[in-house]
């Protein structure tokens, strides 16, 4: 008896069992990838209106207090010492001054109420501890530390009232103060983090958005986790699409050959940079953010 006239208990050949299983495999290679394609798209949807909720819920921060954005959490320090952080920074060590606050959550959980709007839905995880500090706002203390005032930092860059040094311009970046800014200040109010030389990622690219040949840069108990690739590929090779929220309300997506880039900086003017490979290293903003 030949194998294509031997039948299995419910009257299929052998030859077109092993058929079938060849059509459902290909199939599974056509879709499988085509899947992973369509989630991606959603979660960058979702991303998309995360920084619309974000840029909504700092307008309404500023209509109730006078046409002014919230002060800047990135800060390390205080009196005529202290010097900016990363801009991702969502809960700082301390406050700055006396009448400030420490956290974002502290200023804006009256208009967000959910802190995953404020964290990029591509990241490879969002942060263990995301919503509890969000709710415990200047209060917040990581559980799983000894230390008495733990900072979050999370996956999206936050530039209301914070200063950078441009490391291709005569004059430093200026985040936003209020709805009625005139010229001297950008419109950028939220972006992915896109980024390269981050001392925890030292030579390599960052971003909180999946980039080609990434892998993962673990969570700790103060910095969430996000992707990272090799730094001696061209930026343009990486299939970067980071999204950026403005004070207009519009968010659009910008390609790594559209953007100048950042360092923290070391002083309150943003005149002095962090040397390359220290703090965030190159944050990449969208070209357009400047006025």
């Amino acid at each position: 008896m030949t194998v294509g006239n031997q039948r299995g208990a419910r009257g299929f050949s052998v030859l077109e069992l092993l058929v079938v299983v060849a059509v459902i495999s290909v199939l599974g290679a056509i879709l499988v990838p085509a899947l992973g394609k369509a989630r991606r798209q959603v979660r960058s949807l979702i991303g998309a209106v995360n920084q619309k909720q974000v840029v909504g819920g700092v307008t309404l921060f500023s209509m109730d207090n006078n046409d002014n954005y919230p002060e800047s959490v990135a800060t390390v320090g205080f009196g005529p010492g202290w010097n900016w952080s990363d801009p991702m920074k969502m809960t700082g060590n301390h406050t700055r001054s006396p009448g400030m606050h420490r956290s974002m959550s502290a200023y804006l959980r009256g208009y967000i109420d959910d802190a995953a709007v404020m964290f990029c839905p591509n990241a490879p995880r969002q942060y263990e501890y995301l919503q509890e500090s969000w709710e415990a706002g200047d209060d917040w203390d990581n559980p799983d530390t000894s230390f008495p005032a733990d900072p979050v930092t999370g996956t999206y860059c936050f530039y209301w009232n914070y200063t950078g040094y441009l490391t291709d311009k005569p004059y430093p970046f200026r985040g936003p103060s209020g709805s009625a800014d005139g010229r001297g200040r950008s419109t950028l109010l939220v972006s992915d983090y896109f980024g390269y030389g981050h001392w925890r990622s030292p030579g390599c690219y960052g971003s909180c958005d999946r980039i080609n040949g990434a892998s993962i840069v673990q969570e700790t108990w103060l910095l969430s986790a996000y992707w990272s690739t090799d730094g001696t590929k061209n930026r343009s090779e990486l299939g970067a699409k980071p999204r950026a929220g403005y004070t207009d309300g519009h968010v659009s997506t910008y390609t790594a050959d559209e953007t100048i880039t950042m360092r923290v900086s070391m002083l309150a003017d943003g005149s002095v940079p962090f040397a390359s490979g220290a703090s965030a290293g190159d944050i990449y903003l969208p070209a357009d953010c400047l006025r």
